[in-house]
């Protein structure tokens, strides 16, 4: 047996006062987390699909001078094949399963609805009603509808991240209601494919936001449906795309428009090869099928992306007054590369610092300029949230309405 695992998310934690990595499944083929001791977790590094048990016991020896009982490696294989961690026949067999299922289905369910806002549909327009009136900002009236109208949202917690939703969807409530398309261009968490893409419907509880499924399918051919469809079960538990399309259905009453949800993954590869994705040619190709469809129509194109990740929550030190500053500064500069449309000078400020500060709304609001080309960006709102309960993590968010 040569086992691989699967491409999961680990983190580490502390459980009883003793370390752990904690492995869960973004593609849910399993909903059980397995937890393993931070020690024996070393030798997860060798299940790679081409060692043996054996072999990882004497490379886990040389590496790091301990002898690991073989039936210690033998027991931690067969608790990641029972929770279809490992790739293999019987994690194939159960993606198949659960793919048909989800596609089978009427729409894509809230994930989050019930944890994460109130899964009740008058409770949660009370929720974000009483965002949106106590925000100071205008409507922006009589949008222009020449060319599409682009719209930054945050994609934080509500609870943290409220007053800037309320100050975005206001000011583009307008767009919002009378849009005959909208593109959903939502960071994915938990996967590196470009784009990927899904011909599910959008559940909120107003009810269900359509798929323009040809637009999808157009897509798909530039794409290769091989590659759009390869990690299509991140959209059932991303919560990106869902908590934007929850503001969207919420400012247009509950009525449904057609959405076309992509998930965009990570740009890391353009950190490190010196090239950009403005050299892409698949980011090209797809970035025109959509200039194509949104001719003729009123089309919103909304980028759902936060900004910096710093601190001891996120691999990172703690943040003291110098790096908030430091942090400001730089969010200061990404904005003004927003508001100009620039597109390349975003790519460009976070390259030149290997996006330490993991900036996880770079692809959608790279993606998003481009669509855009040279516009006018207003800024409605910016916060830094704490993301610990020392306050020397954060995350920073902030929206932006492009016309």
């Amino acid at each position: 047996m040569h086992p691989k695992l699967r491409s999961l998310d680990i983190r580490a934690i502390v459980h009883d006062d003793s370390p752990y990595i904690l492995l869960r499944d973004p593609q849910r083929l399993t909903e059980q987390q397995l937890l393993v001791p931070q020690p024996l977790a070393a030798v997860l590094a060798f299940f790679d699909g081409n060692t043996s048990i054996d072999e990882m016991v004497d490379a886990f020896r040389r590496r790091y001078h301990i002898t690991l009982p073989t039936g210690m490696v033998s027991q931690l294989v067969a608790a990641l094949d029972e929770v279809v961690m490992l790739d293999n026949a019987r994690a194939q067999a159960r993606r198949t399963a659960v793919l048909n299922d989800y596609r089978r289905a009427p729409f894509r369910p809230p994930a989050l609805a019930g944890a994460g806002y109130p899964a009740d549909a008058k409770a949660l327009w009370r929720l974000l009603q009483d965002y949106l009136e106590t925000s100071d900002v205008a409507e922006d009236a009589d949008p222009d509808w020449s060319r599409p109208i682009g719209l930054l949202s945050p994609h934080i917690d509500y609870a943290r991240g409220g007053e800037v939703y309320a100050r975005v969807w206001k000011r583009a409530a307008q767009a919002a209601r009378a849009a005959e398309l909208v593109i959903l261009l939502g960071a994915d968490h938990y996967g590196a494919d470009l784009l990927t893409l899904t011909r599910q419907n959008y559940a909120t509880p107003y009810g269900v936001l359509p798929t323009d499924t040809a637009l999808v399918d157009q897509l798909a051919a530039v794409i290769g449906a091989e590659a759009a469809f390869a990690g299509e079960l991140r959209h059932r538990g991303e919560h990106s795309l869902e908590l934007v399309a929850i503001w969207l259905h919420h400012m247009r009453g509950g009525q449904p428009v057609p959405v076309a949800p992509i998930l965009t993954g990570s740009f890391h590869p353009f950190m490190l090869n010196g090239d950009t994705p403005a050299n892409d040619p698949t980011i090209s190709a797809a970035l025109e099928v959509l200039r194509r469809a949104s001719a003729g129509k009123r089309t919103l194109i909304v980028a759902s992306g936060d900004l910096a990740h710093v601190g001891p929550a996120f691999g990172g030190n703690p943040l003291d007054s110098a790096g908030r500053r430091a942090l400001r500064a730089a969010d200061d500069e990404l904005i003004g590369a927003m508001r100009g449309g620039d597109a390349a000078g975003f790519f460009s400020a976070i390259r030149r610092v290997q996006n330490r500060n993991n900036v996880c709304g770079l692809a959608p609001i790279y993606l998003t300029l481009r669509l855009l080309g040279k516009g006018r960006g207003e800024q409605s709102g910016y916060a830094i949230c704490p993301a610990d309960a020392q306050n020397t993590s954060v995350v920073t968010i902030t929206g932006m309405l492009f016309k």
